[in-house]
């Protein structure tokens, strides 16, 4: 396959320095601010194909593909920066996210039987109302340092979950504190005020900090397989987690982590 120039609006930090290393030409969009999907590289450990171009210049460039990653992304951005000839290019929806509101009824925003609609678990495919759109699973990937090996000598397990209040029991905050007042749990993540945790790590350290600890408790509810969860079984760190959405076809009970 011959290298593509892809655009796309990053949201997901930690998805997209494993995509990035597919070996394209990606290009980012970059705003003053650095809006939602338009902070460009900023301090992300991506390779040298992932480059920055000012918003206002996206028109004018060859591009091969377009990537889109949020709502946003397909129903203002696209008319926002892309040229009419950009706009009719090939085109991929990348869904990150469950079914939403409704968990079995919720239509697919992206309703084309042209475009390509890509779920990152089985189970977000089989949830969401694809209609008439060709859809693929491309499960998760991590990229994380080679050398971050389960250690667990801390007798305490960690919890690595993003802004759990605003979330709330979506992700299972109040799952996670209810744990807490029986087993000590760290927390790890931005957006966690008040929760007494370790605030925010950056990714290149993230998991060698993680590591130490005995095991990682992922309370989510109703999200696609975390990213953490799929990282601590990277570096062979043991899971405690829901047995809801994926987590089922992933872990085995008893063996890679438990589920209940």
């Amino acid at each position: 396959m011959r290298r593509l120039r892809i655009l796309t609006w990053p949201i997901h930090g930690s998805y997209f320095t494993a995509l990035a290393h597919l070996e394209h030409d990606w290009i980012l969009p970059l705003e003053a601010g650095a809006p939602e999907g338009y902070g460009g590289r900023g301090t992300a450990d991506f390779p040298p194909s992932v480059r920055d171009v000012p918003a206002a210049d996206v028109r004018d460039l060859d591009l091969d593909l377009v990537l889109f990653q949020s709502l946003r992304n397909l129903t203002e951005d696209a008319a926002k920066i892309l040229s009419p000839a950009q706009r009719r290019l090939p085109r991929i929806y990348l869904e990150h996210n469950t079914p939403f509101p409704d968990p079995v009824s919720s239509s697919h925003p992206f309703a084309d039987p042209h475009g390509l609609l890509v779920h990152v678990t089985r189970f977000n495919r089989l949830m969401w109302d694809n209609g008439e759109t060709p859809t693929r699973v491309i499960e998760h990937s991590v990229a994380i340092d080679p050398e971050a090996t389960y250690r667990g000598t801390l007798p305490q397990g960690i919890t690595a979950i993003n802004s759990m209040p605003r979330r709330g029991r979506k992700v299972g905050l109040d799952l996670f504190l209810e744990a807490r007042r029986h087993v000590p749990i760290q927390l790890a993540g931005f957006g966690n005020e008040g929760l007494d945790g370790l605030g925010d790590i950056p990714y290149p350290r993230l998991h060698r900090v993680v590591a130490d600890y005995r095991f990682l408790f992922s309370p989510c509810r109703y999200t696609s397989l975390p990213l953490a969860v799929i990282e601590a079984m990277t570096i062979g760190m043991p899971v405690v987690a829901l047995a809801t959405t994926e987590l089922p076809d992933v872990i085995e009970n008893g063996v890679h982590g438990y589920l209940s």
